[in-house]
């Protein structure tokens, strides 16, 4: 099942939902409330809160409970996860280029000699949190905006110390992630060693459009995935190019203990501008399309 969380029009209230391929149902209403309407609630309720939600989906006839994208506000997937895990470096060939980011506070950690001996990252703020669709502004501290396509890994059941081989059975499903950087501001963050305003600015986390069910997937370590800026492609490469998969992510993260509903992102493949000669920094009136086989496409407007 494609996932989703929106709000109907002339409702104030969240809802989640199936996308069907042309209309989105209601899922909460299908069951008459048998269904909560969060999405972490939904999803800590376990298999047999997807199994209802599956016998919904079959058994809707179309019309009670249906709206088109123009009847709706659509949302993130889970529109406020306990917590983000940020997965970084994760894509040797994107660690590679940003050994050419020019950035004095970068260049001095001398980033040639990193060294893998596992998984590293940082939490990003569920307030960042935008929908696929829903425009970001620059924020005033920078001037170096980046854009960052990734697969963001949504965790199913609580999960602690998990084991490669169990790990994917944790996972519910899949969603598409543009980790928004302010390059500048994350230089001198590294220069004190430290991660955050330069991930965590309000908008710089969009993530969707749907959250994808790993049945509908097949093999999560080979997609495609594919960056456009302007119609432009940018980034493109595959998920079976991670240093780490998808279950060695969630075996290693889940040495803290895991929710349903957090995120684990995969880290970003090369074609970033930072990696660039001559960096062309994101402006107003920019288009972001971050696609993934099989989940869609994530699409980011960069407004006024």
């Amino acid at each position: 099942m494609k996932l989703v969380s929106f709000v109907i029009k002339h409702s104030t209230t969240p809802t989640i939902g199936a996308f069907t391929g042309e209309h989105y149902l209601d899922l909460a209403g299908l069951t008459g409330g048998a269904l909560p309407g969060d999405m972490k609630a939904f999803l800590a309720a376990g298999e047999p809160a997807l199994a209802a939600a599956r016998a919904a989906v079959d058994a809707a006839d179309g019309s009670r409970c249906s709206y088109a994208s123009s009847d709706i506000q659509l949302l993130a997937p889970v529109p406020r996860p306990g917590k983000i895990i940020h997965t970084s470096c994760n894509f040797d060939a994107h660690l590679q280029e940003l050994t050419t980011w020019q950035a004095p506070e970068w260049q001095q950690h001398g980033w040639g000699d990193f060294h893998f001996e596992h998984p590293t990252g940082f939490l990003e703020a569920p307030s960042c949190i935008v929908a696929s669709g829903e425009g970001i502004r620059i924020p005033r501290f920078t001037r170096q905006l980046d854009y960052e396509i990734e697969v963001g890994i949504i965790i199913g059941k609580t999960a602690k110390c998990v084991s490669q081989e169990q790990a994917l059975d944790y996972v519910a499903g899949l969603t598409i992630f543009n980790d928004v950087s302010a390059r500048d501001i994350q230089a001198r963050e590294h220069a004190n060693k430290v991660i955050l305003m330069g991930k965590s600015f309000d908008g710089s986390c969009p993530f969707g459009p749907w959250l994808v069910t790993t049945d509908e997937i097949g093999d999560v370590n080979d997609l495609e995935m594919t960056l456009r800026l302007n119609g432009e492609v940018r980034q493109h490469s595959n998920t079976s190019q991670t240093h780490y998969n998808i279950a060695q992510l969630v075996s290693w993260w889940s040495e803290m203990t895991l929710e349903p509903g957090d995120i684990i992102t995969t880290g970003s493949p090369p074609g970033v501008i930072s990696g660039m000669e001559n960096p062309q920094w994101l402006k107003p009136g920019d288009l972001i399309e971050a696609s993934v086989e099989k989940l869609g496409t994530l699409v980011t407007p960069i407004v006024e």
